[in-house]
């Protein structure tokens, strides 16, 4: 049989002949009239070179070898309508593994909560965390085994975004520094040794590019790659770390850091969530998302109430 002759409605059609055994209860089910029911069943026995139907004195009988098709029939049909059914997402029975790209700073601010309500929810979800990588070297390849990813601005080719927190950036130093509180003012800033933190793909640290427009250049002794290894050299010297004040906030006690605010205005951070385009409508990918949002939106909050 040539399959690209074959109309589906003809399918539909002999489903409800084989289940009604009468072309007018036949039609009704499907909402034709008697004769277009009439003659889908003339298209069908042409086709399958079988009568089907055929008249024992007051009513239809099928033939055997239409009793033989209604099984098939109906369960072929119904893995053509589950075609254009999305799979429900069972997040209690789901063994799935999401793949996550995000900076370290984002490790220590989303991971834990995220893990909280997934180990509720979904027990053998796995979550698989990346080092976070810039635009420049994040490949088509690379992207197509990402889920989510965490990151500023809007470079991600291929991928949907949504603000998730916003933030500002400070200074962290360890309690008992000489300088301290005086970091405020611009001469003990610019006296300062810092630490950059330069993460991969990046060729400098974003802080430094932003200030040079301004005509601030810092006095950069360490360069590390990652914002926890600057808080936990600035925890144990004199050098001062430029990073996100809820990362601050987050590890001050346990490292005895303080955050100390710059002598000039940060501006506000905005940390987005992306997502493929492939993956928006994907239930799995959704369930993710909205657990990931609500995070955020629970930071936001927290932050509204600190006084």
């Amino acid at each position: 049989m040539n399959l690209n002759s074959l109309d589906l409605n003809l399918l539909v059609a002999l489903d409800a002949l084989l289940r009604e055994a009468s072309v007018s209860r036949a039609a009704m089910r499907i909402g034709l009239s008697q004769p277009a029911a009439s003659h889908a069943l003339q298209r069908l026995r042409d086709l399958i070179g079988d009568p089907l139907l055929v008249r024992s004195g007051a009513r239809m009988e099928l033939t055997p070898r239409a009793q033989a098709m209604r099984g098939p029939l109906a369960q072929a049909l119904d893995q053509v309508r589950g075609l254009f059914v999305p799979d429900d997402f069972d997040a209690a029975r789901s063994e799935r593994q999401f793949r996550l790209m995000m900076p370290d700073l984002a490790v220590e601010l989303l991971m834990p909560p995220l893990m909280e309500k997934i180990t509720k929810a979904a027990p053998n979800v796995r979550i698989d965390v990346v080092p976070w990588r810039g635009p420049a070297i994040f490949t088509a390849e690379f992207a197509r085994t990402i889920d989510l990813v965490i990151s500023i601005g809007d470079a991600f080719r291929g991928f949907h975004r949504q603000r998730l927190y916003t933030d500002s950036d400070a200074l962290a130093v360890r309690r008992g520094h000489p300088a301290g509180a005086k970091l405020q003012r611009r001469e003990a800033f610019l006296n300062a040794r810092h630490v950059a933190v330069v993460i991969r793909g990046q060729n400098e640290d974003l802080i430094d590019a932003w200030l040079r427009p301004k005509g601030i250049e810092r006095r950069i002794a360490l360069v590390v790659s990652g914002y926890l290894e600057a808080l936990h050299v600035a925890a144990r010297t004199d050098l001062v770390a430029f990073v996100p004040r809820r990362l601050i906030g987050a590890l001050s006690k346990q490292m005895s850091l303080m955050t100390v605010a710059p002598p000039f205005d940060p501006g506000i951070d905005e940390q987005f969530m992306f997502y493929p385009t492939r993956a928006q409508m994907d239930p799995g990918s959704i369930w993710l998302r909205s657990i990931m949002l609500s995070i955020g939106h629970e930071m936001e909050r927290d932050e509204g109430r600190t006084p």
